[in-house]
């Protein structure tokens, strides 16, 4: 699947944007840019679409190299996603001799009202931003501001040693999901939200919710998904090389987004109800796209986000 980009107007992704510290056993650190919805709006930007990050990041050193990171990639930083209130997010991961890691949190996310440009068409919002008080509030508002003329995509990316107990994530989960178009997530965040669920019966139920299109990544299994007409069917993955999984989720949630921003299934309220009237070989070119993409991620160090050019 290698169309042009379709110029429907700005995309919005709405969430975190971090460093990541890590420790390693022989005393060596390092500071990475990272952060899933800042991985999503890059995967996005470099696919070749106009996007927008809404995100909170202080006016400090570790604030500016997030700053320069995405902007880098093509990605505009809306208003009030700097602050000089509070120092920049961090995650600190200490490294075991085994490689097993322990987490340290400092995380802000007083998010101001989203200012979302007059030709958004579509936003995109998921992981710790929509769990996190206080700013998983506006994260809501911001939602419910863009869906009357943009559609929305929403990955939970659960986060459990930092969102709380599964019964009440859950709760917050299923309410955005019924703000949302697009649904993505993985085997792993359905067996920590759903014990004993498997995908197919979570995807129903979040079709039964709204969403015009629930998608469960597998891993190395590939991918199901389920339109909101009831249909249900899986793929391969297309995984060969594997240098890291860092950033796969993440890279297959822009390849999605940007798939069906192309197929005119993503964008407005008319490509809600084209969504939502989709058959499985509708959709399957964007789940195309979104497999070559993180195909593509996976065979790189780190959270490399493809161009539309190597898909």
């Amino acid at each position: 699947m290698t169309a042009q980009p379709t110029d429907t107007g700005s995309v919005v992704v709405i969430g975190e944007l971090l460093v990541d510290i890590v420790h390693t056993p022989d005393g060596a650190s390092a500071e990475h840019v990272g952060g899933s919805p800042a991985n999503v709006a890059l995967g996005i930007s470099r696919l070749g679409h106009e996007t927008c990050f809404a995100t909170l990041v202080g006016s400090d050193a570790r604030g500016l190299r997030c700053r320069e990171h995405v902007e880098a990639g093509g990605v505009r930083l809306l208003p009030g996603s700097t602050s000089d209130a509070h120092p920049t997010s961090t995650a600190v991961a200490t490294l075991d001799e085994s490689g097993a890691a322990s987490y340290v949190f400092d995380l802000h996310w007083n998010l101001p009202p989203v200012q979302l440009p007059a030709d958004t068409v579509h936003v995109h919002t998921g992981s710790i931003a929509t769990t996190l008080e206080p700013g998983e509030a506006e994260v809501t508002a911001a939602l419910r501001r863009a869906r009357p003329t943009a559609t929305v995509s929403y990955d939970p990316n659960a986060r459990p040693t930092i969102m709380g107990e599964p019964d009440d994530v859950r709760r917050r989960v299923e309410e955005l999901v019924a703000l949302s178009d697009v649904v993505k997530c993985s085997e792993d965040d359905i067996h920590w939200l759903y014990p004993g669920d498997d995908p197919a019966t979570v995807m129903a139920r979040w079709v039964g919710l709204g969403a015009g299109l629930a998608v469960v990544t597998l891993g190395g299994d590939g991918v199901a998904w389920r339109t909101a007409r009831g249909e249900q069917a899986n793929e391969e993955a297309r995984v060969k090389d594997v240098v890291d999984t860092v950033g796969a989720g993440d890279s297959f949630m822009a390849g999605l987004v940007s798939g069906l921003l192309d197929l005119g299934l993503l964008g407005g309220p008319g490509a809600r109800e084209r969504l939502r009237a989709a058959g499985l070989q509708d959709v399957h070119p964007a789940i195309d796209r979104a497999l070559a993409t993180s195909g593509l991620t996976v065979r790189r160090a780190g959270a490399y986000a493809p161009t539309r050019e190597e898909i």
